[in-house]
Formats: C-alpha cells, sequence, structure tokens
C-alpha cells in the first residue's frame, strides 16, 4: 500500500508493463504526469516518514531524483518495450 498522496506500487507496474508504443497518447501522458507527480511526493516526503513498503517501492522505481534511470526503465528498455529516448 502507497503512503497517502503517493502511487500504488500496483499502478506503476501496470504502467510499466504495457509497452509504449501500445499506449495511446493520453495514456503517455497520464503515466507521465503520474511518475513526475510521485517523483515531487518521494523528494518532499522524508525519508523517516516513509513506510518500509513505500521506501522499497522508491527504490524500485528509482525515485532517488538523481538524474538516474529506475531500474523499471533499464529493464523496458533492455527488452525493447521503453522509448528510444535514453537519459
Amino acid at each position: 500500500m502507497a503512503d497517502t498522496g503517493r502511487q500504488s506500487m500496483t499502478d506503476k507496474a501496470a504502467s510499466s508493463v504495457k509497452p509504449d508504443s501500445q499506449k495511446s497518447m493520453t495514456e503517455q501522458v497520464g503515466d507521465k504526469m503520474k511518475g513526475m507527480s510521485d517523483s515531487v511526493a518521494s523528494t518532499l516526503q522524508p525519508q523517516s516518514e516513509k513506510s518500509t513498503t513505500q521506501k522499497v517501492g522508491d527504490t524500485m522505481s528509482g525515485n532517488s531524483n538523481e538524474g538516474q534511470e529506475s531500474l523499471m526503465e533499464k529493464a523496458k528498455h533492455a527488452t525493447g518495450m521503453g522509448d528510444s529516448e535514453t537519459k
């Protein structure tokens, strides 16, 4: 279960499983907005206030905000499911 104001790990997984090439423009924009919102929430929420589940989710999704690709994005690129843009 996600902390208040955060995207659930189920939602994150569902959006990362479907290849970007099969998503409508609306889905892609929605995923991008949700990701950005969750990233901001991750940055603003102190580590000491995060649940263990949220800490794990942040680690898996790359919400460390250090300009690195998340593990999910790396996996999508490795399987050819991500967009062609690289970080």
